[in-house]
């Protein structure tokens, strides 16, 4: 294939374009922000699961110390009416008056075990509340780190996509301007070679796999007619000549 070595070099311009359009596509993929989001939003998932155990826990546990208390209420009434009639001696039969004081004491007892009850209940709503407290902070905190992260992505993928922009609309002048012959070569090489297609000789090196030419390859290229489209025999892309190749 022959292009003017004036085209040659224009083509670098093209590799050097798409190489800046590669480390864009990259660095928009790569965004720390992204990372930062993706973690928060999984810690936050994962924080809104314990945050519904923890309410259902203590929906439960508040029931079980409204029934306490509704039970509590209601030994506190019939004891009180159990010693209403015993004080106002209204009970005279001596085995009702026993069996009046037997249930008071047995009221009692019960209303002591309620009470006892109620009172770990009361501790466990308290325990709970203040997990809930702790992992709403902790949510809120999150949920902080996820806007942040969320506006610098934001800010960065405007600022990438207006460079991106910018050096889409530069290739678009120029590829056109090349051998269409020429930039389908280099494109075909450019997929296949991590997204090198040309590279230029620098120091009898080869810029596209950094190998230094050997003594009959650098002959083979300086031997080649300015004009000649010549490749690396090591990385097969293009060679582009320039003043520093050292031929």
């Amino acid at each position: 294939m022959k292009a003017d070595p004036a085209i040659q070099l224009r083509l670098l311009d093209l590799q050097a374009l798409d190489a800046g359009l590669d480390r864009l596509a990259a660095r928009r993929r790569g965004l720390p922000e992204l990372a930062v989001i993706t973690e928060r939003t999984a810690a936050l998932g994962t924080l809104d699961d314990e945050v519904v155990g923890v309410r259902t826990e203590l929906g439960d546990v508040t029931r079980a110390q409204r029934k306490l208390e509704t039970e509590i209420e209601l030994v506190r009434t019939r004891s009180a009416r159990d010693s209403q009639r015993l004080e106002s001696g209204a009970v005279t039969n001596s085995r009702e008056l026993e069996n009046l004081q037997a249930e008071l004491a047995s009221l009692a007892r019960r209303q002591g075990v309620l009470e006892d009850d109620a009172l770990e209940k009361m501790e466990a709503v308290e325990g709970l509340e203040g997990q809930l407290a702790a992992l709403s902070q902790r949510r809120a905190d999150l949920q902080a780190e996820i806007d942040a992260a969320t506006i610098a992505r934001d800010k960065a993928y405007a600022e990438i996509d207006t460079e991106t922009a910018r050096l889409r609309q530069d290739r678009e002048a120029l590829a056109p301007r090349l051998p269409e012959a020429l930039v389908t070569l280099y494109e075909r090489i450019r997929a296949s070679s991590g997204g090198v297609g040309a590279a230029p000789l620098l120091r009898r090196r080869c810029q596209g796999c950094h190998l230094e030419l050997s003594g009959g390859d650098l002959r083979a290229v300086a031997a080649a007619p300015v004009d000649e489209v010549v490749r690396c025999e090591e990385c097969r892309r293009i060679l582009v000549r320039t003043p520093e190749s050292g031929l």
